[in-house]
């Protein structure tokens, strides 16, 4: 059965991430991600759907436009591949279990989310914002299928605090942490907090590690300065997807290295 649910998942991701690449594109610019269909950027034909399987179809063109040869990213299949990736890591993490669909959600809309902060330095509220909703509901939708209320009750607290936390650090030093990572947290906080209190913590935890490392080793090598925006987004999820992954393993290891338990 986790097989079976692993295989979907995976080739779910596959067709997602192409979805994910016109997101991307069009989300920050205001753009429809429905209507017009995709299309070559340079001699605007529509791609018919023998050019749209995801990884596949670029490989064949090789990254080319069948009509007018224009070359066409890598970074699309990359993005495919990747979500395919992320998927797959869920579905193997939480198997055959009622709450992997709020997660491939969560997963979908952080590799948008992420690649938007990295090209525009900004997290759109279309894709935030609807979050809290949709996780909310499919979280919520489980807890009443497991009968496990107490995890969902766990996840609306986490979502509270962690969007808390984030918003007084966004308030004390606007220049440092937009509103846009304070949305975001509260996200996070949601699906860390239904896993348990310690993926919870080591997702918070991770995040602010990760952003101040970069942030460090950019000003050591000169690119970056004190005062230079870096997108905060990409290391919070990076951090909670960390947590997801190994989180209870990383706080049983912190906690005996530490002789607290």
């Amino acid at each position: 059965m986790t097989a079976l649910v692993v295989a979907f998942a995976t080739l779910t991701g596959l067709v997602v991430g192409s979805f994910l690449n016109v997101v991307v594109w069009r989300v920050p610019r205001g753009e429809s991600v429905v209507s017009p269909p995709s299309h070559c950027p340079r001699c605007d034909t529509p791609i018919s759907p023998r050019d749209n399987v995801p990884v596949l179809s670029w490989l064949l063109l090789r990254g080319k436009c069948r009509h007018c040869g224009n070359p066409i990213s890598a970074r699309y299949p990359l993005v495919e591949a990747g979500t395919a990736a992320v998927f797959c890591g869920l579905a193997l993490r939480l198997g055959a279990d009622w709450a992997l669909p709020a997660f491939l959600y969560l997963g979908a809309v952080c590799v948008a989310l992420a690649l938007i902060d990295l090209d525009h330095k900004r997290l759109p509220n279309a894709l935030t914002l609807p979050s809290y909703v949709v996780g909310a509901v499919l979280l919520g939708g489980a807890a009443l299928l497991t009968h496990d209320l107490g995890a969902f009750v766990r996840a609306l607290i986490g979502m509270a605090i962690l969007y808390g936390v984030y918003f007084l650090l966004a308030f004390a030093y606007p220049a440092g942490m937009g509103f846009g990572d304070v949305k975001l947290a509260g996200v996070l906080g949601l699906y860390l907090g239904w896993l348990g209190w310690p993926t919870w913590f080591v997702g918070w935890l991770l995040g602010f590690l990760l952003g101040g490392v970069f942030g460090v080793l950019a000003m050591l090598v000169k690119r970056a300065t004190r005062k230079t925006q870096v997108p905060y987004g990409p290391f919070m999820i990076l951090g909670a997807f960390l947590a997801i992954w190994w989180g209870p393993a990383i706080a049983d290891t912190y906690l005996k290295a530490t002789g607290t338990s």
